[in-house]
């Protein structure tokens, strides 16, 4: 087991304590012998997103530091929705969140170990719950609560002073959560709580609900809410959240966005969800420094994490797309679904065959799909020597696809100079599935 000092030392070094009860003790609970942790994620959709990365991976360290975890999937909890900055949550009939409870269950599995003196328990807390009535709720629970402190929690006056005010349902939310944790203690001697910094208020309404039942102290600490140096929320991409859920969100886009990480972001992003040593990491941040056009730590990053969510087959794959899109390998190799999902992050166009047959040319192709902002820089582009299809530099301005060139006999992919790309699609309308 490691030792608590170096585990404690090694999550602030990673920036993964942003705020917490007392090290001291929580260390001292740790050095004592292998302690229970757990950490809940509520179904609110049907995957999870890289920001559950943070806790799912923080479960991880902890296990690997030989402590016993139990994750914990809302199926109560994710029928009431915690509490949003603005306004209620939608509520999904049970039998969708049902339904997202095992896909969650079944994208936290793999990160954890079920074998061992410190094998993870998944629990569901609709199973305590369900059973229990209103009356019990409040009888055994909800004297225990003090609303002048549930009403100063920052989620929950956050919204009493808004317009939208906030229904007694997730007002609840609190009360549900801190029940987890009296719950998680009583049947798995569970005594430490990880979460978001988010979710502090909630986390603490458990070490108090512990405390006014049990007299008994217990532990919590909160991973900061990761951020981007621009300013804009992280996650976020042009096309939508970074969801685990290869379907949601491919395995190339996946890649991609890591790849594409800002230099300021990306040394505290290896800290958060890299599993290299102090010294690898420290390695990389000076590549960063020192060559920053080469991307080397975003690339390892992305490396890394592709290989850890998808598989080391998917990240190979993403590898060969990315290099291929740029010339650093045969198109015509890449598998079809690896294919379509790189051409998905590209601009598109689509090409209609003329009376005769014969595709538009290269030239009207790099104007329709933006690469060239008309038909004149297009064919200057020709005449200079950087416009590419499908890798191949067209050297005369009249120069048209041929069907042998449709990749997977669709696509066609175009390049202008060394990093703008564009796809065209020559299937027609109503026929690309």
């Amino acid at each position: 087991m490691t030792n608590a000092s170096e585990l404690i030392d090694d999550l602030q070094w990673r920036g993964l304590i942003a705020v917490s009860t007392d090290l001291e003790a929580l260390r001292e609970a740790l050095d004592a012998g292998p302690v229970t942790y757990y950490c809940g994620f509520d179904p609110t959709a049907p995957s999870l997103h890289i920001g559950s990365l943070v806790q799912i991976l923080t479960l991880r360290r902890l296990q690997q530091a030989g402590h016993r975890p139990l994750a914990l999937v809302g199926g109560a909890t994710g029928l009431i929705g915690d509490p949003k900055p603005n306004a209620e949550r939608t509520l999904n009939s049970a039998e969708t969140v049902a339904q997202w409870v095992g896909r969650v269950r079944a994208q936290i599995e793999p990160y954890l170990s079920f074998e061992g003196d410190n094998a993870a328990v998944m629990v569901n807390n609709l199973d305590w719950t369900a059973p229990m009535s209103a009356i019990d709720l409040l009888r055994d629970i909800g004297k225990h609560f003090r609303v002048n402190k549930m009403i100063a929690k920052e989620a929950v006056s956050a919204r009493l002073n808004s317009d939208a005010g906030i229904s007694y349902t997730e007002f609840s939310y609190q009360i549900l959560q801190g029940m987890d944790f009296l719950e998680l203690y009583r049947r798995h001697g569970c005594v430490l709580q990880t979460g978001g910094s988010d979710q502090w208020g909630n986390l603490t309404a458990g070490l108090d609900l512990i405390h006014r039942v049990e007299g008994r102290t217990a532990h919590a600490f909160a991973t900061p809410l990761v951020t981007k140096a621009d300013g804009t929320k992280f996650g976020k991409t042009e096309s939508g959240t970074v969801w685990l859920d290869a379907e949601m969100t491919s395995p190339y886009a996946f890649y991609q966005f890591w790849v594409n990480a800002d230099d300021r972001d990306v040394a505290a992003y290896l800290k958060v969800f890299s599993f290299r040593t102090r010294e690898e990491i420290e390695d990389l941040e000076k590549a960063a420094a020192k060559r920053p056009a080469a991307r080397e730590a975003q690339r390892a990053l992305a490396d890394e994490l592709t290989a850890l969510v998808h598989g080391q087959q998917q990240r190979d794959a993403v590898v060969a797309a990315s290099q291929a899109l740029f010339g650093r390998g045969a198109l015509a190799d890449l598998d079809p679904a690896t294919l379509l999902s790189a051409l998905a992050e590209l601009p598109r166009a689509r090409a209609v065959r003329a009376a005769d047959g014969s595709w538009p040319t290269v030239v009207e192709l790099l104007a329709q799909t933006g690469l060239s902002p008309s038909r004149s820089a297009a064919r200057r582009a020709v005449s200079e020597g950087g416009a590419y299809l499908n890798n191949v530099r067209v050297t005369t301005e009249d120069a048209h696809p041929a069907d042998a060139d449709l990749l997977g006999g669709r696509w066609l992919v175009l390049r202008r100079g060394k990093r703008n790309l564009a796809a065209v699609d020559t299937a027609e309308p109503g026929t690309e599935d």
